[in-house]
């Protein structure tokens, strides 16, 4: 679970796996490119890492029905971030509790003992949830646990010296994030405790002490957080180090119900501190999203990419907790972001993580159309000719003097489903409205309104990239500073692009259409 349930029960409303359902389901609503597990329930990403050749993704995971249930680490790899195979479940809970979120990281230098052979260890640390001392009202009811791989992360043993942090009075503590500091030659975790991240090292991943607490009145708190990532980034175009801590929160988004917030700073070994600037910024924004949509939490990085690789790559669970449990599929639940490179931008004293598509999507592109220069003193449109309609496209576009304008972006189709997203000059923000984006009416919270997110820049030029996968639309503005995730579930898919103006001077400079091919 880690952000997920509190109360620790699992879910009614199980739902036997039909062939028939699973095929419709299948057919109109799995992603084609986006990961999802071949049946049931799935939320956060846990204990990715990459080693000799494959990015390990593991995932929560209840594998006898497709709602919240006790957790599972289920496994998948692959090689381009976008194949996936679905491996055996790595771990199960036990006499001991759930097992909620975590991380996992190779151990180069064998410092936790468990290398035996040709291959180092890799350790994976995860909450342990004792639904026990849930029921009988208990605090101190997760610990952290760990569990090791002498194979490459394909089977795994739980240590018999479990848990290796207790729990110090905390209700909820969890969700441990592993990071090698090689600038402190120490290993450090950070993990979510209620209201604040806790901060610890150790020399053999078995030992942890702890250093310190950051974020009691920092940031948002609507919810409790959960989830957290902690790393070194070099800001863009210099050779200048800040470190990133990502922090989920469930509920207190943006736009409602769970999202992930950031705070860029410095760490001296011992504890994190904002930078200067980033806090001035924050003071005045009361916190910096990851993504602004609805639909993208729980976010983590991959550890172990190579230095030759030099990115930062990350994933989300692609949902809210608002509605994650009766979106309309039954047979499996949810889907995984596209995978992100993260990069750490700075204008001024303002510090942005931006985002974009990992790289790999570019291979799997097969242009559609492409114009420059066109007035939008008319609308542009384009109509799909192909038969799946634009459900797996990706769309690069940019304009000019957008001014005050109001730049909408309309995708639709003959059943009247449209989903409109764009820029609002005036209110200088974008935004999202998928309220008539197909089916809505199985939560109020779905669509109750369209979502926003705040543009960072006042210039009259925009870049927009766009993923489409089926259920779902990824866009990232501005470089990737602003990006805005959500799903939908269409009566068929979109079969028309239209963009307009309200301002008859805006050029859509260029616009290219891709369409992605899998198979």
């Amino acid at each position: 679970m880690a952000c997920g349930r509190k109360d620790g029960k699992k879910e009614t409303g199980e739902v036997p796996v039909n062939d028939t359902i699973a095929s419709e389901e299948n057919k109109h609503y799995r992603p084609h490119f986006h990961f999802t597990p071949e049946k049931n329930w799935m939320n956060d990403p846990n204990g990715m890492f990459y080693y000799d050749g494959y990015y390990h993704l593991f995932f929560q995971h209840y594998p006898d029905a497709a709602v919240w249930g006790p957790m599972h680490w289920g496994h998948a790899v692959s090689r381009d971030l976008l194949h996936w195979e679905e491996l055996p479940i790595a771990l199960y809970p036990g006499e001991e509790g759930y097992i909620f979120s975590g991380s996992a990281v190779v151990d180069e230098e064998n410092t936790s003992g468990f290398g035996t052979g040709n291959h180092p260890p890799v350790v994976a640390m995860y909450t342990i949830h004792d639904p026990e001392k849930e029921k009988n009202g208990q605090t101190d009811v997760e610990t952290q646990g760990i569990a090791y791989s002498t194979d490459k992360g394909m089977t795994w043993t739980k240590y018999d010296g479990n848990p290796v942090v207790g729990n110090p009075g905390i209700r909820d503590f969890r969700d441990p994030k592993i990071v090698r500091d090689t600038i402190h030659d120490q290993w450090v975790m950070v993990l979510a405790a209620q209201d604040r991240a806790k901060f610890y090292r150790s020399g053999n991943l078995k030992n942890w002490e702890f250093l310190s607490d950051f974020g009691m009145d920092t940031g948002a708190h609507g919810g409790v957080w959960e989830c957290p990532d902690f790393f070194p980034m070099t800001i863009e175009g210099t050779g200048e180090t800040k470190w990133v801590l990502i922090q989920s929160l469930n509920p207190g988004g943006p736009n409602g119900g769970s999202a992930t917030q950031y705070f860029v700073g410095d760490f001296n070994g011992t504890s994190f501190t904002l930078d200067p600037g980033f806090k001035t910024a924050l003071d005045k924004r009361k916190a910096f999203w990851i993504d602004y949509g609805k639909d993208n939490y729980a976010g983590v990085t991959w550890s172990g990419i190579p230095d030759s690789d030099g990115r930062k790559l990350f994933i989300g669970w692609m949902s809210n907790w608002e509605y994650a449990q009766q979106v309309p599929t039954t047979t499996w639940r949810s889907a995984m972001t596209v995978p992100r490179e993260l990069r750490l931008i700075r204008d001024g004293g303002l510090f942005l993580l931006a985002s974009s598509p990992v790289r790999e999507l570019e291979s799997f592109r097969n242009k559609i159309t492409e114009e420059q220069d066109v007035s939008l003193s008319a609308p542009f449109v384009y109509k799909s000719e192909n038969g799946g309609g634009l459900n797996s496209t990706e769309i690069l576009l940019s304009l000019e003097k957008t001014g005050n304008s109001i730049v909408e972006f309309r995708l639709y189709n003959t059943e009247g489903d449209t989903l409109s997203f764009g820029l609002n000059s005036v209110k200088k923000e974008f935004f999202t409205d998928r309220t008539r984006a197909g089916q809505t009416d199985f939560s109020e919270k779905f669509a109750e309104k369209a979502s926003t997110a705040p543009r960072f820049t006042s210039s009259g030029t925009l870049d927009v990239r766009i993923v489409l996968d089926k259920t779902s639309i990824e866009v990232f503005y501005d470089s990737g500073t602003a990006a805005m995730t959500e799903i939908f579930f269409l009566k068929s898919p979109f079969d028309h692009f239209d963009i307009r103006s309200t301002d008859p001077e805006t050029t859509l400079k260029n616009i290219t259409i891709h369409q992605l091919k899998f198979n």
